[in-house]
């Protein structure tokens, strides 16, 4: 792949298609293509699907709709782009919207739409936060100094709450629905957190940050959504952390290094279960995201470009695997108990007996049947 990239994203399609949207430089140019992926050979295709240069400005960060029809990217010109994406049977169509809320809003270092796609978060260079309804664009937050300089983003699974961290080291917490700040998470002077996440499995309600510390290895604090107090914390990466992300069924957690080297963590047990060590050596990653239906991770840096990486993590039953025994079990139940009842004894064998008819009855109570005088005298 020619050129720098400076993010990617994945795009899931109907039937379990997956497609991965890349941001470019090249030539001083900014472009946005999309690229067809391999589940058999864990590859992308050599040459894009589709590609779209941008006008004006090089592309800085990029969102992607819920309904992964429309694309969000923020731009060094200031703007931030909207793309329609159609999907067609053999082709694939970017279209330009114009959004004048998002025209002049500065360098924007991250941007996000909520899980339910309803909301649209953008966090400046400036740390100006600004939320909006998506698609109405009505302002429900609008926070000139939020931060010192946005750093990192993420909303949670019920789309109630947006946790973003400053380039300073603070990480703070707003209610989304109420267009209020929740928080600022306590730390210590020597602490400074990094990238956030929210767990996304629907049944643990925690918050996870990168914090980084001055004299000592970098850790993970988990966070109590219910309260908002620190839980405890691990040390997994060992190193401090460039992004943070969760799978989409909340199971695995995964962090991106500094120099190039991403961990994956199951969550329940808080521990390391994959490794990629020197994937993109020296290197900074700026994007890292798991496959919608997969267990691959996406990467990206700017000098090594993209890379789909299979985890090494235990093979997990498909509902339909999962029925198919079970249907099996059944169907070898039934037939071992016709087996077993055939080659069985007279216990399980019963005979039928004949019904006793009236006649039967009548027989059997008639007088002639017993003694005139089955007592003998009863006179006293």
């Amino acid at each position: 792949m020619e050129g720098v990239v400076s993010c990617g994203k994945w795009i899931k399609r109907p039937d379990n298609v997956n497609i991965v949207v890349l941001s470019k430089t090249l030539d001083s140019k900014s472009m946005i293509e999309i690229f067809s992926y391999d589940n058999d050979t864990t590859s992308l295709s050599s040459s894009p699907m589709v590609s779209h240069e941008i006008d004006d400005g090089l592309i800085v960060t990029m969102a992607i709709h819920p309904n992964c029809e429309e694309i969000i990217c923020s731009t060094t010109s200031g703007d931030c782009k909207v793309f329609d994406l159609s999907f067609q049977e053999k082709s694939t169509k970017f279209s330009v919207r114009e959004v004048p809320a998002l025209q002049d809003v500065g360098l924007q270092n991250c941007v996000a739409f909520s899980v339910d796609g309803s909301k649209l978060a953008i966090g400046g260079d400036d740390g100006h936060l600004r939320i909006f309804e998506w698609p109405s664009m009505q302002v429900i937050i609008d926070e000139p100094k939020a931060h010192k300089s946005f750093s990192f983003m993420d909303f949670s699974l019920d789309s109630e709450f947006l946790a973003t961290t400053s380039t300073s080291g603070s990480a703070r917490v707003w209610n989304v629905n109420d267009g209020v700040p929740v928080t600022t998470l306590t730390r210590k002077s020597d602490e400074k957190f990094e990238a956030c996440c929210f767990s996304k499995d629907g049944t643990r309600p925690f918050l996870f940050c990168t914090v980084q510390k001055a004299k000592a290895k970098p850790v993970v604090s988990v966070w109590d959504m219910s309260t908002w107090n620190k839980i405890g914390h691990k040390q997994l990466l060992m190193k401090p952390a460039s992004i943070i992300s969760t799978s989409s069924d909340g199971k695995y957690l995964a962090m991106g290094s500094n120099d190039g080297d991403f961990c994956v963590v199951d969550v329940k047990k808080m521990c390391v279960v994959h490794w990629s060590k020197k994937l993109h050596p020296g290197t900074f990653i700026t994007s890292l995201e798991f496959c919608p239906t997969e267990r691959v991770v996406l990467t990206t840096t700017k000098e090594w470009g993209a890379k789909v990486t299979k985890l090494t993590v235990p093979v997990e039953w498909k509902d339909w695997q999962i029925y198919s025994i079970l249907g099996g079990l059944f169907v070898l139940s039934a037939i071992a108990f016709y087996i077993f009842y055939m080659l069985s004894d007279s216990f399980w064998q019963v005979p039928v007996v004949d019904m006793i008819t009236d006649a039967d009855i009548t027989t059997l109570l008639d007088d002639s049947h017993f003694p005139e005088d089955i007592f003998g005298s009863t006179e006293l």
